[in-house]
């Protein structure tokens, strides 16, 4: 099994035991290819919470570039339901799952067609 391969396996274990959701794994593969060589690095792999910066990245970066929704309050709301989620006292939050999150909440999958 590729390094690729055993992220996806704990981002999906992540997303059903911690989010309660029962991830599409085609998706999930895709979200994972989406965030490149970003998901080896321990730093960037996982978002932080807590920082305003963080946040500001996955809002403008992500929401806004990646999947081209117009910058509003919305975007914001949706990062902090799914940071609830994810659960707030969870630490290590993997920014593929956050973005995977996202994307099906936005109604957003067909990017990664």
């Amino acid at each position: 099994m590729s390094k690729r391969d055993e992220l996806i396996v704990k981002y999906a274990a992540d997303l059903k035991e911690k989010c309660g959701v029962t991830p599409d794994l085609d998706l999930l593969r895709k979200v994972t290819i989406g965030c490149g060589p970003a998901i080896y690095n321990k730093d960037s792999s996982t978002v932080s919470a807590t920082s305003e910066s963080e946040l500001a990245t996955v809002r403008n970066s992500f929401l806004i570039k990646k999947l081209g929704l117009a910058d509003n309050a919305k975007l914001d709301a949706a990062i902090d339901k799914v940071m609830e989620q994810y659960g707030r006292s969870n630490r290590s939050k993997y920014r593929v799952v956050v973005y995977y999150l996202l994307a099906v909440h936005f109604g957003k999958e067909s990017i990664y067609a």
